[in-house]
């Protein structure tokens, strides 16, 4: 538990105050609750595409039963499945550098693989900018740019294959992924366009083996391909007005599963949101019915990227154009010290006219103060986005030192913090399902597809 309870009790009584509201909706037993579920043991980490996915969708569709939700139109129930492959690796990888050649595990980590043999020319590009379809590329050693960026470049220009020198932030990259080597998991009816480069993360000795002119060769053996199924969990509060168009309330239910033998438990990511998506569906179906109808929406493989939100977006209960604006809850377990207190960051401030309306109205929120890590990018409202939605993701503490760690667990949750940053949710949203504020993307904020 924090410490600042009191101070947050006393801000959270003037705002409701302020606001006009007589009545705490969420409390935190019932947070609580929800996260000694999911993420106990039992659901074992929750991993993208798995039988323990599918029950934390049957808890929420339970959930939203209870709270007297309906059916999302066209949905003969409150889940809706997606079939997901990946490919899966056989054994070891090589890689041969010019006359030499390496071993995984000796001197190598294979951070991504898609399983296929990948050879081409090493070539040195000084800057992401400078990268081209299909490159063998080497990333320098001075670390002027982050990995991340480079990787996020890289898949945009279709490289094929990235080079790599391991160290301090590869290593927080390959535990942020659960240990590598990862696999690209894809929806079985859209096959990427954009495929992700294969990444080799090179010890000191091979990195200073690389030599302008020479070729690379990335072999590893490919077994058969596995075939699953995702889930979301969707629950509809119907508005008054079918005009006016509906609001969608969004989390992810998975997450990482088992690593190496130790439960990924996923308190924070993202237990915390699917927490707050059903304490805003159980405090918005208790009061009057909104004039705009809501979406209540828990997506499955989010960790093997953002697939739920991706085969939402091309099935949706309703038409895309009926929604008039995402939220996405994600890790709002404990509170960014970057941030002024009790308040949790929003992506994309700039992008529309939403975030500076819910803050009027009483959300505790900030800026995102990562702008360089282009969270706005990273979760399920991107995909909704990309498809003209105006959608936003409210964070605790992005960059959370237990972020996909075996210590992300119910005892590291901050239940008073994430309790109040909840119940500061409720009444902005009630305004924007009950009025006609129309979200607007600002000028040249709409991402991109």
């Amino acid at each position: 538990m924090s410490k600042p309870l009191t101070a947050l009790a006393a801000a959270f009584c003037l705002s409701v105050t302020a606001f006009g509201v007589h009545a705490q909706t969420v409390r935190p037993e019932q947070v609580r609750a929800h996260l000694s579920f999911l993420a106990s043991d039992a659901l074992q980490g929750r991993k993208s595409a798995s039988r323990d996915e599918a029950i934390a969708a049957a808890y929420v569709a339970a959930q939203y039963e209870s709270f007297g939700l309906q059916f999302a139109p066209t949905l003969s129930g409150f889940v809706q499945a997606a079939e997901v492959v990946s490919p899966q690796l056989d054994g070891q990888a090589s890689l041969q550098l010019g006359p030499q050649s390496f071993a995984e595990g000796r001197d190598f980590r294979l951070l991504f693989a898609s399983g296929q043999t990948v050879e081409g020319p090493l070539t040195f590009p000084a800057t992401p900018e400078a990268l081209t379809k299909g490159a063998v590329i080497v990333l320098p050693s001075d670390g002027k740019t982050p990995l991340t960026q480079w990787l996020r470049e890289a898949r945009s220009k279709g490289v094929k294959l990235v080079l790599a020198p391991d160290g301090t932030e590869a290593s927080k990259l390959w535990d942020g992924i659960g240990g590598g080597p990862v696999t690209p998991t894809y929806l079985s009816e859209t096959p990427p366009s954009r495929p992700r480069p294969d990444v080799v993360l090179l010890n000191a000795s091979a990195y200073r083996s690389l030599k302008s002119g020479d070729s690379a060769r990335l072999s590893v053996k490919r077994s058969d391909t596995q075939k699953a199924f995702t889930y979301n969990a969707i629950g509809f509060l119907p508005g008054t007005d079918p005009k006016a168009g509906v609001v969608l309330i969004t989390a992810h239910l998975d997450h990482l599963g088992v690593k190496s033998g130790t439960i990924m438990p996923g308190a924070n990511d993202d237990a915390s949101g699917v927490a707050a998506v059903l304490e805003l569906a159980r405090a918005l179906s208790q009061g009057p019915a909104p004039r705009r109808g809501v979406l209540f929406v828990c997506y499955g493989a989010e960790e093997a990227g953002l697939l739920g939100s991706a085969h939402f977006a091309a099935h949706p209960p309703i038409p895309l154009d009926h929604i008039v604006a995402n939220l996405e809850v994600e890790m709002i377990g404990a509170q960014d010290p970057k941030l002024p207190k009790g308040t949790m960051m929003i992506t994309g401030w700039e992008r529309s006219n939403l975030a500076d309306a819910l803050k009027a109205k009483g959300a505790l929120l900030a800026k995102d103060p990562y702008p360089e890590q282009h969270f706005y990018e990273r979760s399920d409202n991107y995909s909704l986005a990309l498809q003209g939605i105006v959608a936003h993701t409210v964070s605790g503490w992005a960059t959370i030192p237990t972020y996909h760690s075996a210590q992300d667990t119910l005892g590291n949750i901050d239940i008073p913090y994430m309790t109040a940053a909840i119940q500061s949710l409720v009444e902005p949203v009630r305004w924007l399902v009950t009025g006609d504020f129309e979200p607007k993307w600002a000028e040249n904020g709409r991402p991109k597809p």
